[in-house]
């Protein structure tokens, strides 16, 4: 008599990150140059066209993965946001508030007042330790660039360890060649982070996410970080699923006609071992369902941002969200 085969089952979870576009209350803070995010500043940035972006960015949220996980993102990495209080207001909106998720979030020393940060479903997702890194970077005439912290977040995933790194690089503002020096201090930044913590635990599983502000194939990411999107690379070097997609022409946001994909989530090599005992990576993707681009115009296809040229467009960011799955055989 044959035995009834018995099926496999996994638990999938889902690690994405986010950069909103500007996500700012509408308080003018001195210390900061966000004036032209306030009702009377330049965007004419309401309370209305406030809740509207809340609301925008807490549906985005609520629906990656959704399809194959039935829920949300367990762990969200964010950036561009502007404090605390955004933070909490995106949370606790009645698409997210039934998650229970929680907040790490440092202010960094942006001149803009845009910070990063991590959100985390509080069921799923247990911290131990957090630390905000400074990036030091100077300008040609040797003043100090103040650029967003990088925040490192070591916790237990349904208590397995892992080690979150949450970055958004200094931008290409001023050109590409003459602010890539920046962009180079700061992988090797994110790369003096990832090599103390191997120190420490060579199996340490690490994942290494943000708006780098550079493509899977520049130097700063392949070269400086160290990455490669082949699984059977020197074990210090990340695994960088986004290269795969970026070569096939996807990207997460478009400038001039052409694609760019600078939101990556990378990967510590130990998370593509096939034991299947422990969370390791399944696949990772950018999410663009049709509302979240642009339906006509130049920009058609374009991501639906909030402004354009300093004019309100009512949508939702200029970067598509990208995520990754994590896979573990349930016994």
């Amino acid at each position: 008599m044959a035995h009834p085969q018995k099926v496999a089952r996994y638990s999938i979870r889902t690690i994405a990150f986010y950069n909103v576009e500007n996500l700012f209350d509408t308080v003018n803070d001195s210390l900061y140059f966000d004036d032209e995010m306030t009702p009377s500043g330049n965007y004419n940035w309401t309370l209305e066209r406030y809740n509207i972006k809340i609301n925008h960015i807490a549906k985005v949220i609520s629906e990656i993965g959704q399809s194959i996980t039935q829920t949300c993102p367990d762990i969200v990495g964010l950036c561009e946001v502007e404090n605390l209080k955004v933070i909490k207001d995106l949370i606790n909106h009645p698409l997210l508030r039934i998650y229970d998720f929680k907040i790490i979030h440092f202010d960094s020393p942006d001149e803009r007042g845009i910070d990063v940060a991590l959100i985390y479903k509080s069921n799923s997702f247990i911290p131990i330790s957090f630390k905000s890194h400074r990036l030091l970077i100077f300008n040609d005439s040797d003043q100090r660039d103040f650029t967003r912290d990088q925040l490192v977040v070591e916790g237990l995933l349904e208590g397995e360890e892992f080690y979150i790194i949450v970055n958004h690089w200094p931008s290409r503002s001023g050109g590409v060649k003459r602010s890539q020096p920046y962009r180079k201090a700061a992988a090797r930044l994110n790369r003096r982070i990832i090599d103390s913590v191997l120190r420490f635990n060579v199996d340490a599983k690490i994942i290494s996410m943000g708006d780098l502000n550079d493509n899977p194939n520049d130097s700063s990411i392949k070269n400086t970080l160290i990455s490669s999107d082949r699984q059977n690379e020197e074990s210090s070097a990340l695994f960088n699923p986004m290269q795969s997609l970026y070569k096939k022409g996807d990207g997460s946001l478009a400038y001039r006609d052409q694609w760019n994909l600078f939101d990556q989530i990378l990967l510590s090599k130990n998370l593509l071992n096939d034991n299947r005992k422990s969370y390791t990576f399944w696949k990772a993707g950018i999410y663009h369902p049709n509302y979240l681009r642009n339906k006509t115009g130049n920009y058609k296809g374009y991501p639906f941002r909030t402004y354009v040229a300093g004019s309100y467009q009512g949508g939702y960011s200029d970067h598509f969200p990208v995520y990754t799955f994590l896979i573990k055989k349930v016994e």
